[in-house]
């Protein structure tokens, strides 16, 4: 078919271009490293809205993380040139959320459900096995939770052998005790109305299978599907896509088998190796120019990968300029290693910037030496991938009470909040309530409510006095953030009212820690997110919820803070996906530890995985690469020594430039047995600033700028309490507080800022 598009594609290479034009039926691009991937599907998207006059609601482009989808976003609509609409392009938990939020009354939730995170899920795992009796030192609980991901990563629902796109067969053991756990779990999820991350995915397969117009009518709308990152896909996923391209196959796929490094997390290879067993008549692409690295790299990066089998075949080549060899430095021990990176990136530094150089490792647990070095020599360096901001205790604690606002049914944010800050809930207690609402079929939350509307009702709990305030207290508090939350308050405003009101804070400021202090200070940044979350929203003319900040945090598993110093980048390989440094250390290149000594226990297919690994940690790097591995190195407590790693040794010798290292010589040569070189002689993270208005957190205005608003003998009413009299003022501005003298004959105390009091004329 001749083309002849309006677009100027002169910036593409002919596969590229290929890749763009053809839009009909099923296509894999095989795209390698470094060959221009996201442009090619950017001009791919335009060149269906602008020149084949799709509109982009019938266009789905999803991917795995909300940076990439923010980033493909943000380059359509650049070239566009104007707004096109943010929903097409999406990831896949993203876009499954969407679908249940709107079909969710389909299978039994209803659409304010909860989405449990991992933590979470493992806290409904304890529980169960804390009913049964089972101990947590017989049965781990992550276990089971791997268990249970592997049967959502494959698909698996009950009746799923019965769906036509449910073709494969899976060992499953349903007289396990860990199955049996599985399926109580599922249950305990649909009582609290949750999903868990692997059940939108798995929800939304069940819901087209069992529902096939609903299928149909999604199939209808996306006409034309793009799958980014496919060599990421687990099998879920590959059923998830098939069904939607199924009516009219316009589906497209662009991935590398050569970068498949996640099956610990459920990726599945073989939804690219066995693309054509599903599309027969699909088109392959090949987009095999590099225009990140240098030819000795890439030409070497190609060497290795090479040894693996399972692939479909190409070949990375590049025009850039051939560069300096690769080095490959053999260290004494892991202490000279963690030296030269910190003493190399000296001298680097005084021609190029920290940002533009990393260290990778093959596991966490390398980094400790390499930071202790950095930081003596004072090098500012970041670890991409620590304890995220959104997995801190008290961040979870606030967005369980936020959770619970949003879906009264989720008992287990009930469990995490109702005693935090200390209310007199101890296990016996709680114990008590779970018995009661389970004899009731009622949620926790909804006991504690009719326990507060009538006490007498449930005396025979035999509940104490501090219980019974505690449990007013926490009623109270709830139910007049949900008046405000129903008010369509700000999210920020709401958050600030239970971090105050719950007593939270001020159980933090009671004892004077720099640990208390430091999580006062997360809790000032989580209220900025949420204000950030505003501003944006309100720049997208949507209204702003705590529920859709909620579904937003969950769904976000990248958030990075913006650094304002330059820094060396630390990560695991797998962290360093789909990034580019100049500058690339990869350090601890030895038997055992890369490839894994698990790796070489669990057989080839495990080992091809380990060099993809490798392949991707070079072809991170655009213009100099170390290898560094060390003859002795510390682990687990020991001293062990080990050989530099195969992969090395699959690098042909013309492209190394090969050095040992030890103390009182120095030399090098081209040479894996050169002789050695002493770089001995050649050779310690700050928080940013809270910079929002401190009046969105504490109170900022002086007692001479702050003006009353209620005064004594005023006739008011409160959304949960009815009408009253103001009987005392207390105070002014944001820090005014008021007393009420019910009609029903209560006398209550408030802050005035959070309570929803309105003045009667």
């Amino acid at each position: 078919m001749e083309y002849n598009p309006k677009m100027d594609l002169s910036n593409l290479n002919p596969a590229q271009k290929e890749a763009v034009l053809d839009t009909s039926g099923p296509m894999m691009i095989l795209a390698g490293a470094g060959s221009g991937k996201t442009r090619t599907i950017v001009n791919r998207i335009q060149y269906l809205i602008h020149e084949q006059k799709v509109p982009s609601s019938n266009i789905l482009a999803m991917t795995f993380s909300n940076k990439a989808a923010k980033e493909m976003r943000e380059r359509v609509e650049r070239e566009a040139g104007y707004p096109v609409g943010l929903n097409f392009i999406t990831t896949f938990h993203s876009f499954c959320a969407r679908v249940l939020r709107q079909e969710a009354s389909y299978i039994g939730l209803s659409r304010n459900f909860s989405i449990y995170d991992d933590s979470e899920s493992k806290s409904v795992i304890k529980a169960i096995l804390g009913r049964r009796g089972i101990s947590l030192k017989e049965t781990n609980p992550a276990e089971i939770k791997y268990f249970i991901n592997d049967l959502k990563n494959i698909g698996y629902f009950r009746g799923c052998e019965e769906s036509k796109y449910f073709e494969d067969e899976y060992d499953i053991d349903k007289t396990d005790l860990f199955f049996d756990i599985y399926e109580e779990y599922e249950r305990e999820l649909h009582v609290s109305n949750a999903v868990d991350f692997g059940g939108m995915i798995v929800g939304v397969i069940e819901l087209f299978s069992k529902h096939p117009k609903i299928l149909e009518r999604y199939q209808k709308r996306y006409k034309y599907l793009l799958v980014d990152e496919y060599q990421d896909t687990n099998r879920a996923q590959f059923y998830l896509v098939r069904m939607l391209s199924d009516l009219t196959k316009n589906i497209c796929v662009v991935g590398d088998e050569d970068q498949s490094i996640y099956s610990w997390r459920g990726a599945d290879i073989h939804n690219i190796l066995d693309f054509e067993k599903f599309y027969p008549d699909f088109k392959l692409v090949k987009l095999e120019q590099n225009y990140r690295s240098s030819k000795n790299i890439i030409e070497a990066a190609s060497h290795v990968i090479n040894n693996n089998t399972e692939r479909k075949g190409k070949k990375l080549w590049t025009d850039n300029t051939t560069g300096d060899e690769i080095e490959v430095i053999e260290c004494l021990d892991d202490r000279t290693e963690a030296d030269f990176v910190a003493g190399k990136i000296q001298e680097i530094e005084e021609i190029a910037s920290l940002n533009d150089i990393s260290i990778f490792y093959r596991t966490n647990s390398q980094s400790r030496m390499l930071e202790d070095s950095l930081r003596k020599r004072k090098i500012p360096y970041k670890i991409v991938g620590g304890i995220k901001f959104y997995d801190r205790k008290e961040i979870k604690d606030i967005l369980s009470y936020l959770k619970l606002l949003c879906n009264n049914k989720d008992s287990l944010s009930f469990s995490r909040v109702i005693n935090s800050p200390a209310r007199g809930f101890g296990a016996v207690t709680l114990r008590k309530l779970e018995n009661e609402a389970i004899k009731e079929q009622l949620s926790l939350y909804e006991l504690v409510f009719k326990i507060n509307d009538n006490q007498e009702q449930y005396s025979h709990l035999k509940l104490s006095q501090k219980v019974k305030n505690g449990i007013s207290e926490f009623v109270n508090l709830m139910e007049e953030s949900k008046i405000l939350e129903n008010k369509r308050e700000k999210p920020s405003l709401i958050c600030q009212k239970i971090i105050e009101e719950s007593g939270y804070l001020a159980n933090l400021k009671g004892t004077k820690s720099y640990e208390n202090q430091a999580r006062i200070d997360n809790l000032k940044e989580l209220i900025s997110a949420i204000s950030q979350y505003e501003a944006v929203n309100k720049s997208l003319k949507a209204q702003a919820s705590v529920e859709n900040f909620l579904e937003s945090i969950t769904l976000n598993q990248n958030i990075e803070e913006e650094m304002n110093t330059e820094m060396v980048s630390l990560m695991t390989i797998h962290s360093s996906k789909g990034l580019e440094f100049e500058y690339v250390f990869i350090v601890g290149v030895e038997e055992n530890i890369f490839p894994s000594i698990m790796s070489l226990d669990e057989g080839e297919h495990k080992l091809e995985e380990e060099r993809r690994l490798f392949y991707v940690a070079m072809t991170r790097a655009m213009k100099k690469l170390y290898i560094t591995c060390a003859k002795g190195r510390m682990l687990w407590g020991k001293v062990q020594f080990q050989e530099p790693s195969r992969f090395i040794y699959e690098i042909p010798e013309d492209y190394l430039l090969w050095h040992q290292l030890k103390k009182g010589r120095r030399n090098t040569q081209k040479s894996r047995t050169g002789s050695y070189i002493d770089y001995s002689d050649e050779f310690s993270q700050d928080f940013g600033d809270f910079d929002a208005d401190e009046k969105t957190y504490y109170n900022a205005a002086s007692d001479e700028e702050a003006v009353s608003t209620f005064s004594e003998g005023q006739a008011v009413n409160h959304g949960l309490y009815g009408e009253g009299v103001i009987v005392r003022t207390e105070g002014a501005g944001l820090d005014e507080k008021v007393t009420i003298k019910f009609k029903q004959g209560a006398t209550k105390k408030f802050l005035t800022k959070y309570a929803p009091i309105e003045i009667l004329l």
